[in-house]
């Protein structure tokens, strides 16, 4: 695919109200694959009125059919939805790996994804409760769940389809209305699938998405005094500034940000059974992952061993355009492949183990950078406490369980973290000490587990995503406590 020229959706308009329109500016960003660096089409550049008649949308759908309709229903729209997606996964797929550079197969499995987030929510829709208090003689005391009303959402361009999934999914599940900002680098999927919602029977208004740059549409998005609850997933600094302009409107924020998240390889561990997930869960999306394990703790003992291992396979890493399907594809822009071999720029004093290859006929203009493994790293070095967001992981040695744990915590970011080891106690001590918001042991990630919360403390934010978690974040508890004698 090199061009967007037979598309069943407009991406050079906004989608508000239920309709295609152009952007108020008049005006259109390039969209450029990562792969080749060719230029395939244009998306509009919204700006705040664009946002502003987004949110006028949501806010009258809010009070209109949408407010009536059972929560059912809505989950049966969102099965539909679900339905729908996966009738277009290879076009979805396509659309993935062409807009954010990763292989075909991963693409696919992103859409898969959004569509088991459509189905997960489809059947929590109507087993939101409220409870019954025990209060006072003559009380009878309850609370109920209700929606924020327009909830505002500010997607990055890593994984379009997962977000939206979890995000928007978790957002309309709850009777919200949604306003929604792709990133300008990779809003395909995202224009994508506002036209499978319509073709749903998600009413006109529900779900507005308005591409455009950060700085304009997303800025405006977060700022705004029609938006009751905001959702971020991206970069600290940018979080940063939206929960600030949230701050002023008072407003909820759920924020999801970065990591660099620590594997803790002990000397009882199952290594062959750990290597999979030691090199995958670092270099998947090119290493641009929020929850990427880009620190590898080893016990000494072992050190040797797993580094050797690790480095065989990260040999056989083989980098090229996402149409390839390869192990990793390009990473989003040039922009990003200068930040990445600007920090590699840090790790002149560290040694390589092993790095993968970008294949011979490869494009030249491919932000291609080559996944890279360094050995006997330092825990305080800059490549050991940084978000990189490529290809890149540290193999870091400790001695004791108290240094692990220690080296562990020892960063600014708090996502997540595996522990691999047979000694039931120790998983146990690990799980609880590890300060993060999920812990995994003897795997990493649960394969994806839509059910499974998902969020951070410290620098990767606050409030989670995923699960029955996500649904009470969308929503706003209210206590009714009645006097009858």
């Amino acid at each position: 695919m090199t061009k967007l020229d037979a598309l069943w959706f407009d991406t050079t308009k906004c989608f508000i109200n239920g309709a295609w329109v152009g952007p108020i500016s008049g005006e259109q960003l390039a969209l450029t694959d990562p792969s080749t660096g060719e230029e395939i089409g244009t998306i509009a550049r919204g700006i705040a009125a664009d946002i502003d008649a987004a949110v006028a949308a949501a806010e009258s759908a809010r009070h209109g059919e949408w407010a009536r309709t059972p929560a059912f229903e809505r989950g049966r729209i969102l099965a539909r939805i679900g339905e729908l997606v996966l009738s277009r996964v290879d076009e979805l797929a396509l659309l993935e790996a062409t807009d954010v550079g990763k292989p075909l197969t991963q693409a696919r499995a992103d859409a898969i994804a959004m569509a088991r987030y459509m189905e997960f929510y489809a059947g929590a829709a109507d087993k939101i409760h409220g409870e019954t208090i025990p209060y006072l003689d003559g009380y009878t005391v309850y609370t109920l769940r209700e929606p924020h009303g327009v909830t505002g959402h500010i997607v990055p361009w890593n994984y379009p389809m997962q977000i939206i999934g979890r995000s928007v999914g978790g957002s309309l599940t709850m009777g919200n209305t949604c306003v929604l900002k792709p990133a300008e680098e990779a809003c395909l999927t995202a224009l994508a699938f506002a036209d499978i919602a319509r073709e749903a029977g998600l009413p006109p208004g529900v779900l507005n998405v308005v591409p455009g740059l950060g700085a304009e549409a997303g800025a405006a998005l977060s700022a705004h005094k029609g938006i009751h609850h905001m959702s971020f997933t991206g970069s600290v600094s940018t979080g940063q500034l939206i929960q600030a302009a949230a701050a002023q409107n008072v407003l909820p924020v759920t924020l999801e940000l970065g990591g660099k998240s620590p594997q803790l390889v002990f000397d009882d561990a199952n290594i062959e059974a750990a290597l999979p997930f030691l090199v995958n869960a670092g270099i998947q999306n090119a290493g641009q992952t929020c929850s990427a394990a880009s620190r590898i703790l080893v016990q000494r003992g072992i050190y040797n061993e797993v580094m050797d291992k690790m480095a065989v396979r990260y040999r056989k890493l083989r980098v090229g355009p996402a149409i390839a399907d390869l192990n990793v594809g390009p990473l989003i822009s040039a922009s990003q492949k200068d930040l990445v071999t600007g920090l590699l720029a840090q790790g002149t004093d560290l040694n390589i183990a092993a790095q993968g290859e970008i294949i011979v006929d490869a494009p030249a203009n491919g932000n291609y950078v080559a996944p890279i493994l360094f050995e006997g790293v330092e825990p305080n070095h800059p490549l050991a406490q940084t978000e990189i967001f490529g290809p890149v992981q540290t193999i870091i040695p400790f001695d004791t369980e108290d240094e692990a744990i220690t080296i562990a915590n020892g960063t600014d970011y708090g996502l997540v973290a595996s522990i691999w080891s047979q000694n039931g106690a120790r998983q146990l001590r690990l799980a609880k000490a590890l300060e993060t918001g999920q812990v995994f042991i003897n795997n990493y990630g649960a394969g994806g587990g839509v059910e499974l919360p998902f969020g951070g403390i410290g620098k990767s934010g606050h409030g989670r995503e995923k699960g029955f978690e996500a649904l009470y974040g969308f929503s706003k508890l209210k206590t009714v406590a009645a006097l009858h004698g």
